[in-house]
């Protein structure tokens, strides 16, 4: 009796361990910050968006267990190298300045360049020449911002910078801004708003830059995590070929965001 009690002990203590290293959690960092529609916050208080639901079908789909975890954007790569977050999966896209810090996976949807918006019946055209003495407003520490550094900050009389792009929104419907700066499927969902409707317009398209522009934007991943960049990679493709992520994307989005 003695010895079944021991062996049923180990065993009851080898089941724990099991279940505990299965249900090991993935610390999926996504920005504190709004970002319709891929991320906010409904009324509940619960994280819901396009995006939210590409995470959950991945994490499904790679057998993961996953939970949001909400860091400041600026601070959002330094929460996964410092091991704070596991993997970063908010709209990242893939450069190649930041894959000198951070590791990423394949794409899961493309960022299509820039668009400039503005006040409807103001002349304002995405060149340097058609910002010249603008206030432009843009998300901080974006590739937007990154472009209007690089190609209209001489001409701008002011390159204004926001910790969300729902600050710059409002600053252009009240006036306090000329234009913004986003991706175009940022500034499509704003223009379905009321008051995107009301305010603004579409201006134009930025000219492309090869050296700015990424492929998309991927899962964000520590040096090294080959195993997690792996799955994901993996859960991709796995929802890409059964449906889910079309059926995801149509309930968001009237076009395809997933591009080539």
């Amino acid at each position: 009796m003695r010895i079944l009690s021991k062996l049923t002990a180990a065993a009851a203590i080898f089941c724990a361990s099991t279940l505990m290293a299965q249900a090991e959690q993935v610390k999926v960092g996504i920005a504190a910050e709004p970002y319709p529609p891929f991320s906010s916050l409904d009324a509940s208080g619960k994280w819901v968006g396009w995006e939210i639901e590409i995470i959950d079908a991945i994490c499904a789909e790679a057998k993961l267990d996953c939970v949001i975890t909400p860091v400041a954007w600026d601070g959002i790569i330094p929460s996964l190298t410092s091991k704070k977050i596991d993997v970063i999966m908010s709209s990242m896209s893939i450069t190649e300045k930041r894959k000198k810090t951070i590791d990423f996976s394949d794409k899961y949807y493309s960022d299509n360049g820039y668009t400039i918006a503005g006040p409807k019946g103001v002349a304002v055209d995405p060149t340097p020449e058609g910002l010249k003495g603008r206030i432009l407003g843009i998300q901080v520490s974006t590739n937007a911002e990154v472009y209007a550094s690089k190609h209209f900050k001489d001409s701008l009389a002011e390159m204004k910078t926001y910790q969300t792009q729902d600050e710059a929104n409002q600053d252009l419907v009240a006036g306090r801004i000329d234009a913004i700066l986003a991706s175009p499927l940022t500034i499509d969902q704003f223009m379905k708003t009321d008051q995107g409707k009301a305010c603004c317009e579409i201006k134009g398209k930025v000219a492309n830059d090869p050296e700015i522009f990424a492929p998309g934007a991927g899962a964000g991943l520590r040096k090294g995590d080959t195993m997690l960049k792996e799955k994901i990679n993996a859960a991709i493709k796995g929802i890409r070929a059964n449906g889910k992520y079309n059926e995801i994307t149509k309930k968001y989005f009237s076009f395809d965001i997933y591009g080539e």
